[in-house]
């Protein structure tokens, strides 16, 4: 079952043929001829549990053993051949402890993650195709190894449409071209990146959105004379899929020149708002080269911003998770940049109310092996290599059953072996959570209906509350 676009402006006028005069009239008669956006907010195939997505991309596939799959039997052989592994196990440098009324094992490094622990859905039998940065993080993307196609946060603001018309419903803080891409669906699901830091002046994060030469009644004239030349050119030539795109990116940003740039200012949150987010105080002796503790915590704290003025799904990207060498400080010193701020963005969904209807998930693109790397360039504590077999993820909120433990690995973590989820298993969950059925999603070109699971994915239902 194909989900069908809403009537553009170019097939409205196509269709009716009535030009400028009819738009004329329907502004008179109000909603009853009202043409509809390709971005206004949608049903989804059923109830929804989330109506936002929040992702954190752990880029460069985080160990798996040391985050939030313990294996005892790892540390017990520290040093040891493992039968059937090239190399000698390598066991963590971090302990792990019980947890909350849950009683889930959490590593020592996060130890503010772990306070939420009752909230959360760990996944530890995850896996991927292919062990490569680049592969694995375009299919964690985008459900595809090789051909370019739509991400997941273009499949979200296609089939859900835009909870608020002022700002861009897919909006990713850093991360490659790749990660936010619309293909072959309509560009205007296109991920709109910003690359926003804390240090920059505000009217430096969106760059050009408010014009030095032109006042607001003058943009809103030529955006009126575009849009009549546009429904010329495209009566007369019958092509407006990237007419369409493009005419909505300028009404767009003409209509976000207040509200988008509102939404980037942290300075209007209060000082204990903004401490929640800070990883600060998680800097302890250990954690080194901790030079920007405030960075990922203020973009998790835009995140909330933004899905609290309605933007569907919000990816921010945290990097620097592929630690073939020095892990137990290079891992440690990650952890602590990621702990408070996570920890404090779960806490203030909650207390706005907002964690029910947010989904927040974490994850990298592939795991760790679990025998030392003998092909690091050096370091005084080892470090692992790339491992597709074997990986984690935690979700949070937005419908998720909390206080579980989805699946498990073998005795030394290596590999999935129990309740396996695969990345379109994790896909078609994702997607559940938000009112779809993965197989209808679906979006004709070049002849076929094409999705974001491809002809795959079982969703994960031990996990959904």
């Amino acid at each position: 079952m194909n989900t069908s676009l809403p009537l553009s402006r170019r097939g409205f006028l196509q269709q009716t043929g009535m030009g400028m005069g009819g738009l004329t009239l329907a502004t008179m008669l109000g909603d009853a001829f009202a043409i509809e956006s390709p971005l206004t907010p949608r049903q989804p195939h059923f109830p929804a549990k989330a109506k936002h997505v929040i992702h954190i991309f752990a880029a460069g596939g985080p160990s798996q053993v040391d985050t939030w799959d313990p294996k005892p039997e790892l540390t017990r052989n520290e040093g040891k051949v493992i039968p059937g592994h090239d190399g000698v196990a390598f066991a963590s440098p971090f302990t792990f402890r019980k947890t909350g009324a849950s009683g889930i094992e959490v590593s020592e490094i996060f130890p503010r993650l772990g306070e939420h622990i009752d909230e959360m859905a760990i996944i530890r039998s995850m896996w991927t195709d292919i062990p490569d940065h680049g592969i694995a993080s375009r299919f964690m993307h985008t459900g595809s190894l090789q051909l370019p196609k739509p991400s997941l946060g273009s499949w979200v603001l296609y089939g859900l449409g835009n909870a608020n018309q002022n700002m861009p419903g897919f909006i990713s803080l850093g991360g490659q071209p790749e990660w936010r891409q619309a293909s072959f669906l309509p560009g205007i699901y296109q991920g709109a990146n910003v690359n926003y830091s804390p240090t920059m002046k505000l009217e430096d994060v969106l760059l050009n959105i408010r014009s030095q030469f032109t006042p607001l009644d003058q943009q809103q004239k030529q955006i009126n004379l575009a849009n009549q030349l546009n429904a010329i050119h495209s009566e007369r030539l019958h092509k407006d899929g990237q007419l369409e795109a493009r005419i909505e990116s300028f009404e767009m940003a003409f209509r976000m020149q207040t509200e988008a740039t509102d939404a980037f200012d942290i300075s209007k949150e209060s000082a204990e708002t903004r401490a929640l987010y800070s990883n600060t105080k998680a800097a302890e002796p250990g954690v080194r080269g901790n030079s920007k503790p405030d960075v990922l915590g203020m973009k998790l704290l835009v995140a909330r911003r933004l899905v609290e003025r309605g933007v569907r799904f919000v990816q921010v990207v945290h990097g620097s998770w592929d630690h073939h060498n020095d892990l137990a400080a290079n891992l440690r010193q990650r952890a602590a940049e990621l702990d408070a701020p996570a920890a404090g963005l779960l806490a203030d969904l909650k207390q706005r109310g907002l964690l029910d209807e947010t989904l927040v998930v974490w994850g990298g693109e592939m795991g760790r092996t679990v025998v030392r790397d003998r092909n690091g360039t050096g370091g005084t504590t080892g470090g692992r290599d790339h491992n597709g077999h074997a990986m984690c993820s935690w979700m949070a909120g937005g419908g998720v059953k909390p206080g579980t433990v989805h699946g498990a690995t073998d005795e030394f973590g290596a590999r999935a072996t129990t309740d396996r989820v695969h990345i379109h298993d994790w896909h078609a969950t994702i997607l559940a959570l938000l009112g779809f059925d993965h197989e209808r999603l679906t979006y004709r070109y070049n002849g076929r209906d094409f999705r974001l699971t491809d002809n795959f994915g079982n969703v994960v239902k031990a996990i959904i509350a």
